[in-house]
């Protein structure tokens, strides 16, 4: 096992580890399509290079964009209406700034363009993409919401920001659970799917990464969302009330498991793409005075936790534990999940964690 004295010496062999696997065509499948599997990837890339300033991080963003967006701002390669595929749009923002090319900005339009019309249940909830229709999953606040925070602050257009604080306030009232806190994986307003309570319509469980992506995405919107805006203040609550639910399951070595709530019970296992997402939502948290300055002790045992459970392949740094893409079950469905080794999510949330704990 390697050690390193800061998170910024492990987000960089974690990039450089990522860099080599693109350089033999082990990206070549997730590169071909505008999808959130890099985006996300990207944005724990671009959180480091904020603090590193490492231009090759930058030129590589710029590269797998250029791949996908012509002149004229149209995206190419795989790309379907749902909120998971506008993620990616996030890193038309640096691009957009950096060079001022017109094109980044039409194809921040054209997405936008897509949320004006994108469906909502009857409660007014974005559907989580068309194949799962008047259902809410809490992933999609990550993938839609601070992509048109960014977009109000950047050209003035309101109500988008409006949209997104809405979005995540009808999440909150629609998901969470009164008792413990926590926040259920997914709606279902029509009552029909075979994972939805008859009653609620609720999902049964209360998966990890998905609760994750949750404060990760509003502490993000906050940075643009002006605090004499009406929901600043809720959001803040949201995100102070959330992760003080997220922080009495945390485990003895640090980590959150797959289920939140069933720590240590049969089948359950500490997942480390949210174990990663917590952490860095706690320390921001902290940052930007929504939580006291005591829950970085958690924030530290978290990274920890993660940090000891890394392994090695010569210089290669190897993120394991971590679940690969899933839809919305129950028990039995999260805990049976395969665990995957540097798959995008898990380096994402890992590269995001280390920014976050470096800025503190």
């Amino acid at each position: 096992m390697m050690n390193y004295n800061n998170p910024l010496d492990y987000a960089k062999v974690t990039i450089a580890t990522m860099m080599k696997k693109n350089a033999t065509g082990g990206l070549e499948e997730r590169k071909s399509s505008f999808n959130y599997h890099m985006g996300v990837f990207l944005h724990g890339i671009y959180s480091n290079y904020q603090l590193c300033r490492e231009e090759a991080w930058f030129d590589f963003i710029k590269e797998w964009v250029d791949s996908l967006v012509d002149e004229e701002g149209n995206i190419h390669g795989t790309f379907r209406v749902r909120l998971d595929d506008f993620q990616a749009g996030n890193m038309l923002y640096p691009l957009y700034e950096r060079t001022g090319e017109r094109k980044y900005k039409k194809a921040l339009d054209f997405l936008m363009g897509l949320i004006d019309t994108y469906p909502k249940n009857k409660e007014g909830g974005f559907w989580h993409m068309e194949l799962c229709p008047n259902q809410m999953w809490l992933d999609g606040l990550y993938m839609g919401g601070p992509l048109m925070c960014k977009y109000s602050a950047m050209f003035g257009e309101q109500k988008y920001m409006d949209e997104a604080a809405k979005q995540a306030l009808l999440m909150r009232k629609m998901t969470e659970d009164k008792e413990n806190g926590l926040w259920y994986h997914a709606f279902d307003s029509e009552r029909v799917m075979p994972w939805a309570d008859s009653e609620t319509g609720l999902s049964p469980e209360f998966w990890g990464r998905s609760i994750g992506w949750v404060p990760v995405a509003i502490l993000e919107e906050l940075d643009y969302i002006p605090q004499n805006h009406p929901d600043y203040e809720g959001l803040c609550v949201l995100v102070r009330d959330l992760l003080t639910a997220v922080c009495k399951y945390q485990s003895e070595d640090g980590r959150w498991y797959q289920v939140v709530n069933k720590v240590g019970q049969e089948g359950n296992w500490p997942e480390n793409s949210c174990s990663c997402l917590f952490t860095a939502a706690i320390c921001k948290a902290v940052r930007k005075g929504i939580l006291d300055n005591s829950f970085l002790e958690q924030a530290k045992l978290g990274y920890q936790g993660v940090i000891n459970s890394l392994e090695w392949d010569g210089d290669d740094i190897l993120i394991g534990n971590v679940c690969i893409g899933t839809g919305v079950g129950d028990y039995k469905h999260y805990c049976d999940r395969p665990v995957c080794t540097n798959d995008l999510h898990g380096v994402g949330a890992f590269l995001i964690m280390c920014g976050e704990m470096a800025r503190v």
